[in-house]
């Protein structure tokens, strides 16, 4: 949950995660849309599906076989150098330096290294640097250590030189190029999307008295494959409706402007796409887009 999101987004998901899944039979158990819906809102959806492949590679059909060695937890779906290495270290106590943005950072600024952190040369000078400085005895506390000192002292704006604990080895710090580090290209520019959607709602018998119309994204698709979205205004090019709200939502670099309308009059069902209705109830339980949990709850207020 922790690759590519931040920690106080991630804990209460964590909490909930465990309460559902609290064992690695219990998730490998579990139905993919039930994972899905569980990570609703986290983002980067791979990530679920390769933990849910994860437990079922490790339960087996016996008893748990769980990784012992790096090698062995790299080759876990969706496990990458350093996930390996913070596992490896923190779980198994094995000497492997985890290496993420935090941790280039500290050592960029330790070393005052200017190179341009996106390079592979670069990239490898840097993890070549972080297994020199490892404490081969304490390794996953090194680990949590140097993450820990990037996310919360050495931060990218404002660092807090003062109260960091190696300040005096830091050159960078003596250098006073500390807020020029590390050397980043700069990131292009968000691209505008304008994206209507329609919510369809009827009434129904269910205490929350109202269900809303969803279509599912192809599971062939790549990104957010199988979740559950808001049909667009477009593949109803004679629909008149009522403006509910507008928001914005931004994935990696576009900028998603968004309008959701609701139909003015009867809909017909043949007059809709293939999809389901869910009450509020039945919403909790399947994997929603985030693009539709927006939207859904910035129309409630017009009920």
């Amino acid at each position: 949950m922790l690759q590519q999101t931040r920690v106080e987004a991630v804990i209460p998901y964590y909490a909930r995660f465990l309460e559902l899944f609290p064992s690695i039979g219990r998730l490998a158990q579990a139905d993919e849309t039930e994972v899905l819906a569980a990570w609703s809102g986290l983002g980067y959806y791979s990530r679920a599906r390769n933990l849910h492949r994860t437990a079922k590679q490790i339960a087996g059909k016996g008893r748990p076989a769980y990784p012992a060695t790096w090698e062995e937890v790299f080759s876990l779906p969706g496990v990458g150098p350093y996930t390996a290495a913070a596992i490896s270290s923190i779980a198994l106590g094995l000497p492997h330096a985890a290496v993420d943005g935090n941790v280039i950072r500290v050592i960029s600024r330790l070393g005052n290294n200017p190179s341009e952190v996106s390079s592979s040369s670069a990239r490898r000078s840097f993890a070549e640097e972080a297994a020199r400085l490892l404490d081969r005895r304490r390794p996953g506390d090194f680990n949590q250590a140097m993450m820990e000192l990037g996310a919360i002292i050495c931060l990218p704006r404002n660092p807090a030189c003062g109260a960091c604990p190696v300040e005096r080895f830091c050159a960078a710090r003596s250098a006073g190029t500390e807020l020029q580090l590390p050397v980043k290209l700069k990131k292009p520019s968000a691209r505008d999307v304008p994206l209507d959607l329609v919510l369809f709602r009827r009434l129904t018998e269910s205490p929350a008295g109202i269900s809303i119309f969803l279509i599912q994204r192809s599971f062939s698709e790549r990104r957010m494959a199988g979740f559950w979205e808001l049909p667009a205004k477009q593949v109803f090019p004679r629909l008149r409706g009522t403006r509910l709200g507008e928001f914005s939502h931004r994935i990696v670099n576009d900028r998603f402007l968004l309008t959701i309308w609701a139909p003015t009059g009867a809909v017909r069902q043949g007059d809709l796409p293939q999809g389901q209705w869910f009450d509020s109830a039945e919403l909790s339980r399947i994997p929603l887009t985030t693009i539709t949990k927006k939207a859904i709850a910035a129309a409630r207020k017009y009920q």
